[in-house]
This record gives C-alpha cells, structure tokens and sequence, in this order.
C-alpha cells in the first residue's frame, strides 16, 4: 500500500487550506440542497467521497450533532464510525433531506441519501472547487477536503487518537501526517505552545 502522505514529491500541498474550504463552502451554500450537503458532508466529517455517498438516513443523528459511516476502506460491512458535526449543518441535512421522516420507516431510513455515482459527485465537487476559484493542484479534489479535515483538526489541538477514530484510519501513523503541516497551518501549531 502507497504511504498516506499530504505533501507530493515535490513538496505541493496536498490538502486544501482554511481558506479555500471556506470558498468551497460558500460556493456550495449557492447551489441547490443536494450539491450543499454533500459538499458540506465532506468538508465537516472528513469522510471519504465513497463514504459520503454511502450515507443513510440511519446514519444521521440530529439529537447528538453526529453522523455513522460505515468505514468503507476496511472492506468489511461491520465496521463503523460516528463524527460529530456542527448543529447548523445537520438542521440543514435533516431539513433538506427530510431525515426525519425518512427515518421512519425501515426502507427509506435504508436508502441513500445522494444518489449519484462515485464518478459524478467527483465531477460535482471538482467543478464547484473550481468556481470557488481553489487554485489547480492536486489539492483540489474530494481527498484535499479530506485531508484539510485533518490538518485543521491537528491546527485546532483535536488530540490524534480523536482524529483517527473520526477519519477511520487503521493506525495512527496514517493520522500522524496531518502534524506534518508547514506554513500558516505549522505557525497555528506553533502558537499552541506560547497561549
């Protein structure tokens, strides 16, 4: 298996910064409730697009501000994670995706709440990364959203463990690379230690 790094060879970040996630994030907030949510899906739970598209009404926990995935890169069914996400965001999830209702029954609480396929909601994403204006990279793409996930958890002092259970990772070396930041995100690791 390649090494999980967030750098390439030849030192482009691999992750999106704070401030293209929230171009990422506004940009979204103009399109239409599926597209929203989705990219909101990713930006605030760090799951994979696979896993986000996974999703089910189920999963969706409005009274405790948390969402289940089923950690797909296990390859096993059995194997699940919750996160917890800002309220204003699951309010919008449960609105816009009618969760509640759905959850009321055993066969809609079972369906997928986007429909799309992996291809297409990469398309989706990639296009609104690029009309948020997020400059070309390898960073610009569902796994930049993850990994900037990671890095704001380790920049906002979200101990290790914490981040590797929400983000799903086998081992804490995966999760460990998200302390490899440089830059703005290593001097707000930095300023930890004098506050």
């Amino acid at each position: 298996m390649a090494e999980m790094r967030i750098f390439d060879a030849k030192g482009n970040r691999l992750y999106c910064t704070q401030e293209e996630v929230a171009l990422f994030l506004k940009k979204a907030r103009e399109r239409e409730s599926n597209l929203r949510t989705f990219a909101e899906t990713l930006v605030y739970t760090g799951c994979r697009i696979s896993e986000g598209l996974a999703l089910r009404p189920r999963g969706v926990h409005g009274e405790n501000c948390q969402i289940t995935f089923n950690s797909l890169k296990k390859r096993r069914g059995d194997k699940y994670r919750s996160v917890p996400v800002p309220e204003t965001y699951i309010d919008t999830l449960t609105v816009a995706h009618k969760i509640v209702e759905r959850q009321k029954t055993k066969r809609k609480a079972e369906e997928r709440i986007w429909t799309w396929s992996r291809q297409y909601a990469f398309k989706l994403i990639k296009e609104l990364m690029v009309d948020a204006g997020i400059p070309e990279g390898k960073h610009r793409s569902p796994k930049g959203m993850r990994h900037a996930f990671g890095v704001n958890a380790v920049v906002k002092g979200v101990q290790l463990n914490m981040i590797m259970k929400w983000m799903g990772h086998a081992d804490i070396s995966t999760t460990a690379i998200y302390a490899d930041a440089i830059g703005k995100e290593e001097a707000e690791i930095a300023k930890r230690m004098w506050n």
